[in-house]
C-alpha cells in the first residue's frame, strides 16, 4: 500500500478507527435554531462515505451564555438528540467513527444574541468581540461543569462514539489556563495547579458523567503564540499533567487565540504542516495519541507525520472540504484525482466569518450535498455535443461536469494553456499554490479524455462550422480602464501588464488600488521583492480592505511593510498627470497632488469579455454564458456556475 501508516488502524480510548484521517472540528453555519439539521448530516456523511476514519463535529454551546455565533449548535438542550440520532446513523453507516466536540467560548462571545452577560475567568475583553465580561463566581463555574456534563449526556444519547473538550484556541478552558486571560486571585487563579482546576474538574466531571466505557479527549491549543501567553513548553506541562490526572485518551492539537486567528486555518502564505513541530512537541510527553492538523493537505505529507512519529492522527479540514473523496481516492493509490486544497480561505473561513453556511471555492457543493454533491450527478438522456469556449475554471468545470454526465465534449481555449486568469493570479508573491487549481481540473480533463484544443481563437463562423449542440461561453473578462483623465498616458499600466512583464515601470511605483484584494496586494509585494519603491493608493479605510475574512489581511499587511511598501488610504484619485497624483481626501476633502513616480499601476477590476455570447445569441440550439464574461467576478463563482451549466446541459 502506498500509505501503510496513514491506512492502519488506531484505538482512541474505548474506539477503534479504521484510518488516521480525521474531518476535525470546524464551524459550518449549518445548525438552524440551535439545532443540528439534514443538511449538516450530509455534509458529514459525505466526509465519511469518502472513506474518513473520525469526524469530529463542529463545537456545540454547553451553557445559554455561549453564543459566540448565531448558528451554534445548543448541545444541553435536549432536543438536540434526535437529530444527533441522524447524524451518527448517517456517519457510522460507512464505519466512520465520530465525536461530538463541547464548549464554552467564554470571553471570546458577545451578549448581542444570548441577551446575557459574557462569562470568563476575569473581567478582560477579547480582543475581537471586545465586550466586558463578568468574572465568573463559584457559583457560575459549577453551573457551566454541570452543563458540560449534561451536554455530554445528550451527546451519548445521540449515538456518538467520543467526545472532545474544547481546551483550544476558543475556550473558556483555555482561558482559564492561561496567564494572559487569567487575572484571578482564588483557587483557580495564580500559581500553575490552580489554572488548571477547573479543566481538571471538568474533565473529571464529564469522566464521571459519561462513564469509563466512553473516549473523551480534549483539543488542546498548543501554544497561544504571544507574548505573555501559553507557550509550547507550557502545554506540554499542561498535557503531562491532564495525562496524570486521569479521564483522557487523546490530545488533539490547535494554536493561538483570537490576537493571531490567522494562525488556526493558515492560507497559502503559511508553509505546508506549519503547526505540525507543537504536535511532535506534545509527542515527547504524551503517551495518548495525539492528533496534528494545520495544513495538511496531501496523503504523502500526512504519512511523512506519522512515519516519523510526530503525530498519531491526522487532520485534514479543508482538504476534505475541498475533496470529500480525498481519503478513499488517497486509499486506492488515485492521488492525481484528488482535488488538493489551496488554502484560500475565501469560501470556507471567509464565509463563516460572515455568517454564511460553509463553502469552498473547489467545491460547489459544499452544503447541499444531498443535491448539488458530484455523487448525485444525473447521466444525461441525451447525448449532446458540447463545445466550451475558455479554458478558464469555469470552463474546465462545464467541460468536466457535461462530460461526467455523458455529454461528447470539446474544450476550445485561445491561450497555450488552460487556467485562464488564474495563471495571472500565480505570477502574484506568494500566490504560487493557486495555480492548484488548474492542475486539479487538468488532470480531471485528461481522466475524461476531454478533447482540449489550445491556442484557438473561437469565432461564430468557426463555432457554426462545427454545428454544436450546445455552447457553453467562458471567454472571462479584461481589465477595466481607470476612469480618470490622464489613466491612457504612456506610464499608465494596470497589473496584468505588470503580471505578465509588459511594463516599463522604472524604480518608483505608485500602485492605485480600488480592488482591495489580492490582485492589488499580491502585485505591490511582487513589485517591492523586484527591488520597487512602491506606494499604494486606496479610497478605503486600509489597503487589502477585502481580505479580512480569509484570515488573509495581517500577515499581507505586515510583509508588504516589511518589504518598505507604503500606504496613502481614504484618498480618491480625480486625475493622472504624466505620473502624478491628483485627488482628495475623502473625509477631509482636501486636496492634494502625489508625487515622484516612475510609473503608476492601476488595479481597476475587469469589464467582462462577452462579445462571443452575444454574437451566438439566438443563432445556437442551447447557449450558457457563466463566470467573469457574465459579470467579473472571483474564482468562485465561475466554478460554481460552471458546474451548474454541465449540470444542466
Amino acid at each position: 500500500m502506498q500509505f501503510p501508516n496513514l491506512f492502519s488502524p488506531l484505538r482512541i480510548g474505548r474506539v477503534e478507527v479504521a484510518n488516521r484521517i480525521s474531518f476535525s472540528a470546524h464551524l459550518t453555519n449549518l445548525a438552524a435554531d440551535g439545532l443540528p439539521t439534514d443538511r449538516l448530516m450530509h455534509y458529514l456523511a459525505a466526509r465519511a462515505r469518502g472513506g474518513a476514519g473520525l469526524i469530529i463535529t463542529e463545537e456545540q454551546s454547553v451553557h445559554p451564555t455561549d453564543r459566540a455565533y448565531e448558528h451554534l449548535i445548543e448541545a444541553f438542550r435536549p432536543q438536540v438528540v434526535p437529530g444527533y440520532q441522524k447524524i451518527t446513523r448517517a456517519v457510522h453507516a460507512y464505519e466512520t467513527r465520530i465525536f461530538a466536540q463541547l464548549n464554552h467560548n467564554g470571553q471570546q462571545c458577545s451578549g448581542s444574541l444570548s441577551r446575557l452577560p459574557v462569562w470568563a475567568p476575569s473581567p478582560i475583553p477579547d480582543v475581537l468581540y471586545r465586550e466586558t465580561p463578568k468574572a465568573m463566581e463559584p457559583e457560575d463555574i459549577v453551573e457551566v461543569i454541570e452543563y458540560f456534563c449534561r451536554s455530554a449526556v445528550h451527546v451519548r444519547e445521540g449515538g456518538f462514539d467520543g467526545v472532545e473538550l474544547q481546551f483550544g484556541h476558543s475556550s473558556l478552558a483555555r482561558q482559564f489556563m492561561s496567564p494572559l486571560t487569567n487575572f484571578r486571585s482564588d483557587e483557580y487563579g495564580g500559581a500553575f495547579e490552580n489554572r488548571l482546576r477547573f479543566a481538571v474538574e471538568l474533565i473529571a466531571a464529564v469522566r464521571k458523567t459519561l462513564g469509563t466505557d466512553f473516549t473523551l479527549g480534549v483539543r488542546l491549543c498548543a501554544d497561544e503564540l504571544i507574548p505573555g501567553g501559553l507557550t509550547l513548553d507550557d502545554a506540554k506541562q499542561i498535557a503531562q499533567y491532564l495525562q496524570e490526572k486521569g479521564g483522557l485518551d487523546f490530545f488533539n492539537l490547535t494554536l493561538s487565540t483570537f490576537y493571531n486567528l490567522y494562525l488556526v486555518g493558515g492560507t497559502l502564505h503559511l508553509p505546508l504542516g506549519y503547526a505540525v513541530p507543537l504536535a511532535a512537541g506534545i509527542k515527547e510527553v504524551a503517551t495518548l495519541p495525539v492528533f496534528a492538523t494545520g495544513r495538511i493537505n496531501d496523503p504523502t505529507l500526512a504519512e511523512r507525520v506519522l512515519a516519523e512519529g510526530q503525530a498519531d492522527m491526522i487532520g485534514v479540514v479543508r482538504g476534505q472540504i475541498a475533496d470529500p473523496d480525498f481519503a478513499s481516492k488517497a486509499r486506492q493509490g488515485r492521488t492525481e484525482e484528488i482535488r488538493y486544497c489551496i488554502a484560500c480561505n475565501q469560501n470556507c473561513y471567509g464565509r463563516v466569518g460572515l455568517n454564511k453556511t460553509i463553502g469552498c471555492v473547489q467545491n460547489p457543493a459544499v452544503g447541499c450535498e444531498d443535491t448539488e454533491g458530484e455523487a448525485n450527478l444525473r447521466p444525461t438522456l441525451r447525448k449532446k455535443r458540447v463545445l466550451v469556449v475558455g479554458g478558464g475554471p469555469g470552463g474546465m468545470w462545464a467541460a468536466k461536469t457535461a462530460a461526467l454526465r455523458g455529454h461528447d465534449v470539446t474544450l476550445v481555449e485561445r491561450g497555450e494553456e488552460l487556467g485562464g486568469q488564474i495563471l495571472l493570479a500565480v505570477k502574484g508573491a506568494g500566490r504560487e499554490e493557486f495555480g492548484v487549481i488548474v492542475r486539479n481540473e487538468r488532470n480531471q480533463l485528461k481522466h475524461l479524455g476531454v478533447p482540449v484544443e489550445l491556442g484557438v481563437e473561437m469565432t461564430p463562423a468557426l463555432l457554426f462550422d462545427r454545428s454544436p449542440d450546445a455552447v457553453i461561453v467562458a471567454t472571462g473578462s479584461r481589465p477595466k480602464a481607470c476612469p480618470v483623465g490622464g489613466a491612457d498616458g504612456p506610464k499608465v499600466f494596470n497589473v496584468w501588464q505588470v503580471l505578465m512583464g509588459q511594463a516599463d515601470l522604472g524604480e518608483n511605483v505608485v500602485l492605485i488600488d480600488y480592488d482591495g484584494h489580492h490582485q492589488a496586494t499580491a502585485t505591490a509585494e511582487l513589485l517591492a521583492e523586484l527591488g520597487k519603491k512602491v506606494h499604494v493608493i486606496t479610497s478605503s479605510l486600509f489597503v487589502g480592505a477585502e481580505l479580512g475574512p480569509s484570515q488573509d489581511l495581517y500577515l499581507t499587511r505586515q510583509r508588504l511593510l516589511q518589504k518598505g511598501v507604503t500606504f496613502t488610504p481614504d484618498f480618491a484619485v480625480m486625475e493622472i498627470k504624466g505620473t502624478e497624483i491628483h485627488g482628495f481626501n475623502v473625509y477631509s476633502n482636501v486636496w492634494d497632488v502625489l508625487g515622484g513616480y516612475d510609473s503608476v499601476v492601476t488595479a481597476m477590476g475587469n469589464d467582462a469579455d462577452d462579445g462571443l455570447y452575444f454574437a451566438l445569441k439566438g443563432k445556437v440550439p442551447e447557449l450558457y454564458r457563466i463566470g467573469d464574461c457574465v459579470a467579473p467576478r472571483r474564482v468562485d463563482m465561475a466554478i460554481h456556475e460552471g458546474y451548474m451549466a454541465g449540470k444542466r446541459v
